[in-house]
């Protein structure tokens, strides 16, 4: 850091401006030790409070992460590419031993686990209109932690009507994945998808389980797969939004 570094206002935003830029060159490279407060004191010429909270506006933003001891560093994200317009469409890449999603990030050098658990339950209002069903209406609801690099990379929850899912692979407390597809193998096979994206803010849970640093908002993905004639399946994914680039490809 040089004095031509140096902010023209000695403030904590003049402070966080000035390293930000840094961040952003690559001037400061991901997981670099970051200046103690009292050394960004003296190259700003501010006081160390004001250092100090000009590195808590970075934290606040996900650019910075405490460690042990006080120091801070540069965060370092290996984001994962999403392409949704392959995800689960077309030639699936199930097998017996991973689904199209773990497969996805296998093809991509990545290592994938799904945690994954099974319950009954009374459908809300929102799924049950994306389900076409009657609030309040039995649906099995998947529930998965996908890890990517022994990351907490996404939070995903599928809900199929119980008609469908009664009795079937679906129905078991465990990971079950076959070629083409699960929904296919049992004889509910979705012929098309709507998706619908936004972005908030995370619970407090979210944070919890994604291991989100302060200030990081999340994507939320809903696919509403359909059958020949009713939906057959909504998924909710929750995935921080500095871990992943969603990707369409379209012709037009």
């Amino acid at each position: 850091m040089t004095p031509t570094d140096q902010p023209r206002r000695g403030t904590a935003r003049a402070v966080a401006e000035a390293l930000r830029e840094q961040i952003r060159s690559g001037q400061l490279a991901p997981n670099a030790v970051l200046p103690t407060g009292r050394e960004l004191a003296a190259m700003f010429n501010v006081s160390t409070k004001t250092a100090a909270a000009g590195m808590e506006l970075l934290k606040i933003e996900g650019l910075v992460v405490g460690e042990q001891g006080g120091r801070r560093r540069v965060r370092s994200v290996r984001r994962i590419t999403w392409d949704l317009s392959a995800f689960e469409i077309g030639t699936r890449r199930d097998s017996h031993a991973l689904d199209d999603w773990s497969s996805a990030i296998r093809q991509a050098g990545r290592e994938p686990r799904e945690d994954v658990t099974r319950t009954w339950e009374q459908a809300d209002a929102q799924i049950a209109e994306w389900l076409c069903i009657e609030p309040g209406a039995e649906v099995v609801r998947r529930t998965r932690v996908r890890w990517v690099d022994d990351q907490p990379f996404q939070l995903s929850n599928s809900y199929f009507p119980a008609d469908i899912a009664r009795g079937t692979l679906l129905d078991e407390d465990r990971e079950v994945s076959v070629p083409g597809g699960v929904l296919r193998h049992i004889g509910h096979p979705q012929v098309s998808v709507r998706d619908e994206i936004s972005t908030r803010m995370p619970s407090p849970e979210e944070v919890a389980a994604l291991e989100l640093p302060v200030g990081t908002p999340v994507i939320q993905h809903v696919r509403i797969g359909r059958g020949t004639d009713r939906p057959v399946r909504v998924m909710i994914t929750i995935a921080p939004g500095d871990r992943h680039l969603l990707v369409y490809e379209l012709e037009v």
